[in-house]
Order: structure tokens, then C-alpha cells, then sequence
């Protein structure tokens, strides 16, 4: 996912950004590091295509500099659709500890889930978003794991 458009709000103290997929959020200054005061201005932001258009950069009066990706944007408006992708990447990443621990071969493995090695190897790529829930749980439960999911209210902030 890109930026589209980036603005800064001096009055609210937060930029203001738009996603390719017309999704609008807001990251406030206090979030940033370093992050622009009143005796430290903000003089510049932009969208930074040499972080492909996935971040933006600002540039302060003292001359300090520095970057958002959208990643730490989504994570603190705790978009649902990254939170989920994050729950995917955390449970890829345990799984692929639990593979090496367990001692047994990723085609033994494969085979238990009824499916091949190179499915196996998709399942594992932490990059991948295009797996389910249902399949890696039942990966950990091949590697002697269980997986419990837990709800609860949000702690206040």
C-alpha cells in the first residue's frame, strides 16, 4: 500500500495522510521521533519516494529529519485489516521457530497436513498474507503446540 497524499496540521498537531485506497488517517507529532514543538518547527513533509511512496519524511527547523513508514500509521489507528496481517506474521514466525525445534522434516510435515513441502514453505513465508488462520493452526498443532486465542477488553489509554 502507498501514500496518495500527505499534509501537515499544525493546529491539531498531526499529519494527515490518504492511502492509494482512498483510506484516510491521521498520525500525531508527539508520535514521531523527532518529533516537531513549538520551539522546533516543522519547515517540510513529504511523501519519500525513495522509501516507495510507503512512508513519509518531514524536516525540522533545527535540521533534524525523519521518517514514517505507514506500518507504525495503521499500527497506531490499529487498522483491522494490518492487525490481522501482524497476528499472520507472528504466528508464521513461531512456526517456523517450532519447525526447527521439533526435529522432524518438512516433508514429514507436509505430509501430516495433508498438503506439499512447497505449500509448506508458502505457509511459513512470513510475508505471505494470503494464508488462513485455520491452516497455520493446524501446522502448530502438527508441532505439538496449542494455540489459544484470547478477548479482552482493550486497557484504557
Amino acid at each position: 500500500m502507498r501514500i496518495n497524499s500527505l499534509k501537515a496540521d499544525n493546529r491539531r498537531k498531526e499529519f494527515i495522510l490518504v492511502t492509494e485506497t482512498g483510506a484516510k488517517y491521521a498520525f500525531p507529532y508527539a508520535q514521531c521521533a523527532p518529533a516537531p514543538r513549538s520551539g522546533n518547527r516543522l519547515l517540510e513533509v513529504f511523501i519519500d519516494d525513495e522509501l516507495a511512496n510507503e512512508a513519509f519524511s518531514y524536516r525540522l527547523q533545527s535540521g533534524d529529519e525523519g521518517s514514517v513508514h505507514l506500518e507504525q500509521v495503521l499500527e497506531y489507528n490499529e487498522e483491522p485489516e494490518y492487525l490481522a496481517e501482524l497476528l499472520l506474521y507472528r504466528l508464521s514466525l513461531e512456526a517456523s521457530k517450532r519447525i526447527d525445534k521439533s526435529g522432524l522434516s518438512r516433508r514429514q510435515i507436509a505430509r501430516q497436513l495433508n498438503t506439499s513441502v512447497p505449500q509448506l514453505y508458502r505457509l511459513l513465508d512470513p510475508a505471505n498474507t494470503k494464508k488462513s488462520m485455520k491452516q497455520l493452526v493446524a501446522l502448530l498443532h502438527v508441532l505439538d503446540c496449542d494455540v489459544d486465542l484470547v478477548v479482552r477488553k482493550r486497557k484504557a489509554a
